[in-house]
């Protein structure tokens, strides 16, 4: 009889130690969900070395400059383009995500972040994004605001590139939007894009009362993704700039284990509000990638670039107003714990004297020695 007491007594000390234990796993847990626990914040800071080989190393005098000022020697892509020891630029992302609603803003600081907002004045120097979403349902998400650029394969952030410097279809197309963008996921494979903006670059605000239309079309797999873009609209004052139509096909793939290929391609016109033909660029570029031991990786970006019709100015052109180039940036990726070391070798080769040697005159070739170092939080 005494043993039955006791067994039943210690059933109901068991039965009450799990209930507590299972109340205070609750509470902890309710506890643990703080209002801020869905805030994020990171970001990276980055600088470089650069050099070049058979060319001035100091800053010149442009053609035709006559206030003091002087310009350094270096392919006419956007970022990495002083000699010797530089800065890029300091980012840091805060963010928020609901369950339906949240938004990012992304600052920046340095020279790389004001080359990457050149249009914005004031403090708004600072802002690289600045965006808030809904998501509407399971596969519909409104965003509105300043958000980068859905076009193309690179971007701003030295983070999201495996070359250091970039190339000239990224540096000639859009940078930032601003404007309203709705994404559509149509199933787990095929998605879709549509948005009206601000012309590009105007962040801000809209001076012109004109805006661009953008659409994309996407699909992801577990090897890969490939996106089709496009962009309409006036990008300036009416009467004076005609339409910009723009394609662009970003694309990567893991043919391999260690092996992947980025492919980017691109075509660019504005249309002559006068007698002339449109004018404008196109291009493609390969990112072939080689993953060779955990902490090390080499890349290749070999990029064919041309405009026409005196294009965007990019390049020294012909009496047609023709340019073209081929660049090829040899890349080697090194990380050591949240720093990633990246040495570079660079030839472009144009069709027309772009760049100037040591002696003054003009060249078609330009090679030039990179060492960018990123940290990222």
């Amino acid at each position: 009889m005494k043993t039955k007491t006791v067994t039943k007594l210690f059933k109901k000390v068991c039965l009450f130690s799990l209930a507590l234990v299972s109340l205070t796993t609750v509470a902890q847990e309710e506890e643990e969900k703080k209002w801020f626990d869905n805030f994020s914040v990171n970001g990276s800071v980055d600088g470089y070395f650069r050099y070049n080989f058979g060319a001035p190393n100091r800053g010149i005098l442009a053609d035709g400059d006559d206030n003091g000022s002087a310009e350094f020697v270096a392919p006419t892509t956007s970022f990495a383009n002083t000699s010797g020891f530089a800065l890029g630029m300091a980012n840091v992302i805060l963010g928020y995500e609901g369950e339906k609603v949240g938004f990012v803003a992304d600052l920046v600081y340095g020279p790389r972040g004001e080359d990457a907002v050149f249009l914005s004045t004031g403090s708004a120097q600072i802002v690289n994004q600045l965006y808030a979403y809904w998501n509407v349902t399971e596969k519909v998400k409104l965003t509105i605001g300043n958000f980068n650029t859905f076009l193309g394969y690179e971007v701003i952030s030295p983070t999201g590139n495996f070359n250091y410097s970039t190339s000239y279809m990224f540096s000639y197309g859009p940078f930032s939007h601003t404007g309203l963008k709705a994404d559509f996921a149509i199933n787990d494979n095929w998605s879709a894009m549509v948005a009206v903006m601000n012309p590009t670059d105007y962040t801000e605000n809209n001076p012109f009362d004109t805006y661009i239309f953008g659409a994309q079309v996407g699909y992801a797999a577990d090897n890969g993704s490939a996106y089709l873009n496009f962009r309409y609209g006036n990008e300036g004052e009416p009467g004076e700039v005609g339409p910009t139509f723009q394609v662009d096909l970003t694309t990567g793939w893991d043919l391999a284990e260690s092996f992947y290929l980025g492919v980017n391609a691109t075509y660019l016109t504005t249309e002559d509000q006068g007698d002339a033909d449109a004018s404008g660029f196109y291009g493609v570029a390969l990112y072939p990638q080689f993953k060779a031991t955990e902490k090390f990786s080499i890349g290749l970006r070999g990029e064919y670039f041309a405009e026409f019709e005196e294009g965007v100015g990019a390049l020294e052109t012909d009496a047609d107003g023709d340019g073209s180039v081929f660049a090829a940036t040899l890349t080697g990726s090194y990380d050591v714990g949240n720093l990633t070391l990246k040495p570079e070798l660079r030839l472009d080769s144009t069709s027309e004297d772009t760049f100037p040697n040591n002696d003054g005159e003009g060249t078609k070739s330009l090679s030039s020695f990179v060492l960018g170092a990123i940290y990222k939080f």
